[in-house]
């Protein structure tokens, strides 16, 4: 008898629905890490956001907190009947090696995901999403939460409010086209 439920293989998963982002679908923003920030714009214009822990847990292997992250894409697309587009904070440079590996393979499960169910996705540079939120492309995590609040949303850590932004900005600029 096994104490852990085996995992589901990938060709087991129902496929998440698409929207198209032309057709007003979804819009997925994410801030990639062990505590993922996202938004979610939904097809209906509502805003929503949270966290979202991946720590990995005791007695899981490296890969379990991928799986779990592709498996959460998957219930937020159903729940959203769709998303067209994602939107993720491109980080160039790890202060750590966790961090870095952490954000790698966040990266590489969400790529694979977008491209197997035809989802659009585009990262976006971190100072181009604190400039947009604060005007300052260098500006601390403190000055993007406060800056998220007087927009009237209510983050409850940098994170969220780093995901929000990132939402924000992609509403508003249409992703980087005028």
């Amino acid at each position: 008898m096994s104490l852990h439920p085996s995992p589901v293989l990938v060709a087991d998963r129902p496929p998440a629905p698409v929207a198209s982002a032309d057709a007003g679908g979804a819009i997925l923003a994410l801030d990639l890490g062990t505590r993922t920030g996202w938004a979610l714009r939904t097809c209906d214009g509502c805003i929503v956001s949270g966290t979202e822990d991946f720590r990995s847990r005791r007695f899981e292997g490296g890969g379990m907190r991928y799986l779990r992250f592709a498996d959460w894409l998957i219930e937020l697309a159903m729940l959203s009947r769709g998303i067209g587009r994602v939107v993720f904070e491109e980080v160039r440079r790890h202060a750590g090696t966790d961090a870095a590996h952490i954000y790698g393979g966040f990266l590489a499960t969400l790529s694979a995901w977008c491209e197997r169910e035809g989802v659009a996705y585009q990262g976006v540079p971190v100072g181009t999403i604190k400039r947009f939120a604060t005007g300052k492309g260098n500006a601390g995590k403190d000055a993007v939460v406060a800056a998220i609040r007087q927009r009237g949303f209510q983050p409850a850590d940098d994170n969220e409010a780093d995901a929000i932004a990132i939402l924000l900005w992609a509403m508003e600029t249409r992703g980087g086209v005028l």
